[in-house]
């Protein structure tokens, strides 16, 4: 599955635009890398996501095209969640 798509599935970013512009800015990455939107996402991989001074990072442990608002967030565990420092 291409990550724009995981992050609006699993609901980590809400749209699959905004979740589109945040890898085309570069502030996505996959595996420690800055990720394209059509990059695939696979059980294991780890995706860390920079919203202004915020880092987020989560371990995708499932892949599912269609799945229900409430179980989302068993797609994902969320390893952190820091402030970034420049």
């Amino acid at each position: 599955m291409r990550i724009d798509k995981y992050l609006k599935v699993s609901r980590i970013i809400k749209r699959r635009t905004v979740a589109n512009e945040a890898c085309n800015a570069g502030r996505v990455f996959l595996n420690g890398k800055v990720a394209k939107s059509g990059n695939e996402v696979k059980i294991g991989d780890i995706i860390e996501i920079k919203y202004g001074n915020r880092v987020s990072k989560y371990k995708v442990l499932e892949v599912k095209d269609i799945i229900k608002k409430d179980d989302a967030q068993q797609m994902y565990q969320t390893l952190s969640a820091d402030i970034a420092e420049d």
